[in-house]
């Protein structure tokens, strides 16, 4: 943060209030924190303030740095090794992030997490703390109060699960000096998300279906509940939220698989997919590269996408790892037809290796000015999961337990799992349903850190591109960018990269 007034950084007090979010499209005066006495006067100064945190998650999800950073780090998922991509393969970033920055892929980078979470923070501070004063209907007012709480969770548990412990700032920064921050452990910053949750489902905030796309729903706050709690291990209550939105019947598992991901489907899919990062291509700049990374080089793949570069694709022993009557395996492919309509084999999908798996969960064969997927951010699969997981570590592999992992099973063609397991092998067995489930969705990298399995697991994901993976213990988190250490004299570095 060099000045409160320049280019949005880590904790700006500016408003980006021409982001874009769903269909809304707006052309407003941006506002500094200079001004914000003379704003969030009227209803429709509410709602240009709430659009600018979510501002910040469109910058995540256009990256997107939202599942990049994690799928590029992963057992699942790997990059063409170009542009400074694969350091997050190799472990081979610096504080600097230095390759990032001389490639101009910062906006892939840790780096972009922190900055871009920190301003959606900051934005959602100034909602909150000017939005109550606002001359305007009491219900929507309480409405977008809550959903700047959920968004400020968001991005607190966004941050905390890639950097560890983190700044916590819950009041906005009317001066510089009010932007330095000193950060908080880590259980405080879960303290913080538990709050800010709270107060979210105080709000009012509606149930589905009653609510615009991209907007989280009463049970969507609760599903983040769940999925911070889990990650705070703090078992009781992941389970308990998750049982909730379970509960509540609002949401429920798409028949096909497949169709949760069909960029024609996206409407019907939402009563599974319950928030994500939205794009209308009605909207432009709101779109992401996931269509062109997993589609073939060359735009060869009429099915993947009009503009598709072969620079993502799965790992041979992820592939292999499927049961072969599980559905989700028709989400990953080993051929594709081109555009004569001739089938390419595995061997030549790409140069850089015989064993290329192209990942399909991203397609949209149709757009040319934007690409259309929406990039799932929490599916009603995860609640299942987490309860199932919850349950185990807290009363072993009960029969409960068992009760919420094989709907995901049985929608995905496969046998309820085996009984009789032992603890840790249901765990085991919930944390692989979860990788079949999540890939390509910005989940596993997390669940092998929080779970401390990523030293192990990560040296076995390997494969010709990329032999071998020096992962260590300080790869746990991300290194805080040293732009920002330099920036804020209260800011100290994760001690495994000082």
């Amino acid at each position: 943060m060099k000045t409160i007034l320049k280019k949005v950084t880590s904790f700006s007090g500016i408003f980006a209030a021409s982001v874009l979010l769903g269909s809304c499209e707006l052309n407003e005066t941006i506002y500094s924190s200079i001004y914000t006495e003379d704003f969030y006067k009227t209803a429709a100064d509410a709602e240009k303030g709430l659009i600018s945190a979510y501002g910040a998650l469109k910058s995540l999800g256009a990256a997107p740095a939202l599942t990049l950073v994690a799928d590029f780090s992963d057992d699942l998922t790997y990059p063409r090794g170009v542009v400074g991509r694969n350091t997050l393969t190799l472990f081979t970033y610096d504080v600097n992030y230095t390759t990032q920055k001389s490639n101009a892929r910062v906006n892939e980078s840790p780096q972009h997490i922190w900055s871009a979470s920190y301003s959606g923070i900051e934005n959602a501070n100034w909602v909150i703390a000017k939005v109550p004063a606002a001359s305007m209907d009491e219900t929507r007012k309480k409405q977008i109060i809550g959903e700047a709480y959920f968004l400020r969770a968001f991005y607190h548990w966004f941050l905390t699960k890639n950097f560890g412990d983190v700044v916590i700032k819950t009041t906005p920064s009317y001066t510089q000096a009010e932007a330095f921050t000193n950060k908080s452990p880590k259980s405080d910053v879960y303290k913080q998300i538990y709050s800010d949750l709270d107060q979210a489902l105080a709000s009012g905030l509606p149930s589905y279906p009653a609510v615009d796309k991209g907007r989280p729903s009463k049970e969507v706050v609760n599903a983040l509940y769940a999925k911070a709690a889990l990650y705070n291990e703090d078992y009781t209550k992941a389970l308990e939220k998750a049982k909730e939105v379970i509960s509540s019947n609002k949401y429920a598992l798409v028949a096909d698989v497949q169709d949760v991901y069909r960029y024609n489907m996206e409407d019907a899919a939402r009563i599974e997919n319950m928030w994500a990062y939205e794009v209308d291509p009605i909207s432009p700049g709101n779109s992401h590269q996931l269509v062109g990374l997993c589609g073939p080089p060359g735009s060869a793949a009429p099915a993947y996408a009009k503009s598709s570069f072969g620079s993502m694709f799965a790992y041979q022993a992820f592939f292999d790892s499927f049961d072969p009557k599980d559905k989700r395996r028709a989400l990953l492919d080993t051929n594709y037809i081109d555009k004569t309509g001739k089938v390419v084999p595995q061997k030549s999908i790409t140069p850089i290796t015989t064993q290329g798996v192209l990942i399909k969960k991203y397609q949209d064969p149709v757009s040319t000015i934007g690409f259309v997927p929406n990039i799932p951010i929490l599916r009603l699969p995860d609640m299942y999961l987490i309860a199932a997981e919850a349950e185990a570590r807290l009363n072993g592999a009960t029969t409960v337990a068992y009760g919420f992992i094989n709907p995901v099973r049985k929608r995905a063609g496969l046998p309820d799992l085996s009984v009789g397991l032992t603890k840790d092998a249901f765990i085991e067995a919930v944390l692989q349903e979860r990788a079949w489930e999540f890939f390509a969705e910005g989940d596993r990298w997390y669940d092998l850190t929080r779970t401390n399995k990523f030293l192990t697991v990560i040296p076995k994901a390997v494969n010709s591109v990329y032999p071998n993976r020096p992962v260590q213990a300080k790869h746990k988190y991300f290194p805080i960018p040293q732009d920002e250490i330099n920036a804020n004299p209260k800011l100290e570095q994760n001690p495994d990269w000082r």
